[in-house]
């Protein structure tokens, strides 16, 4: 069986890894484990990362295992052709790999610049279909960060990638976003907050109902899980649990649920719904 477009429906073991662009005790990498068991998904335990070694070994354990990871993979192909890079994910990664965070920082900041208002970054087809944000943000959430912390290190492991590095490995990586999935649960009522001064009961509540909802198996899989993983007021544990079930629900479709007109170059979100209709985004 191909590691590229076929699912892994031999694979019950399942990770949501939340991830963060600069990991500490406060604020780690989160990473649920679950069994997929049928149409169950179980909770099996919970792992928080304070530093990125402990993510890379991670990706060097045995597999089989499906794991959806809420960073962003991938670049629109707009910037990654006008910026000159390689037209490969793993030719482009690599660039990003020999590069400093502050390069990278400088790189992005040099491109916005002096490109006209909305101009200035760009999203993939599969942001613009999920609502997420360009990959190359760098203020407010800077998932840019994110990709450039993320990319090299899944480029330096052995793991499959569907569409993006496809391989017979056992262990699979994919693009998560929680964020898309809670909408549709619940809506855009907001659920989470790092700041604890802004940290309400109603963000309490609807972390309550977004949890009853994945336990209801409106996701697509039921989710059994401890009642406490909505309870962190940050949201992490939940959004690894949300990107744990977007693995779960993709690994039990062909492809991983990725169309066959999905770009190779830009990757793609688990969980996105493609619209044959739909032109690449400026």
């Amino acid at each position: 069986m191909s590691g590229s477009r076929a699912s892994a429906q031999a694979s019950s073991r399942i990770y949501g890894i939340d991830f963060t662009s600069r990991p500490t005790r406060r604020k780690p990498i989160t990473c649920v484990e679950t069994q997929l068991v049928g149409d169950r998904l179980v909770y099996a335990g919970l792992q928080r990362w304070s530093e990125f070694a402990d993510f890379e070994s991670f990706l060097d354990s045995p597999g089989p295992w499906v794991a959806g990871m809420d960073f962003p993979f991938g670049q629109a192909r707009r910037f990654v052709e006008n910026i000159g890079w390689p037209d490969s994910w793993t030719g482009y990664a690599a660039t990003v790999s020999s590069m400093t965070r502050p390069e990278f920082r400088e790189l992005l900041d040099d491109y916005r610049r002096d490109r006209a208002p909305g101009d200035k970054e760009h999203k993939r087809v599969t942001d613009a279909l999920t609502g997420a944000v360009s990959s190359q943000k760098l203020y407010g959430v800077p998932v840019a960060l994110m990709f450039y912390e993320g990319v090299p290190r899944l480029l330096n492991s052995a793991v499959s990638i569907p569409l993006l590095r496809p391989t017979d490995d056992s262990r699979v990586a994919l693009e998560s976003y929680p964020g898309k999935l809670a909408r549709d649960l619940v809506g855009r009522t907001p659920y989470k907050q790092d700041v604890r001064d802004k940290q309400t009961d109603s963000q309490a509540e609807a972390r309550k109902k977004l949890f009853e909802a994945l336990a209801s198996g409106a996701a697509g899989v039921e989710v059994e899980a401890p009642s406490r993983l909505a309870d962190d007021p940050m949201g992490d544990e939940l959004d690894a649990l949300l990107c744990a079930v977007q693995a779960a629900v993709a690994s039990r479709r062909p492809g991983f649920g990725i169309p066959d007109s999905a770009d190779a170059l830009e990757g793609w979100i688990a969980g996105t719904s493609a619209d044959p209709g739909y032109g690449v985004p400026e």
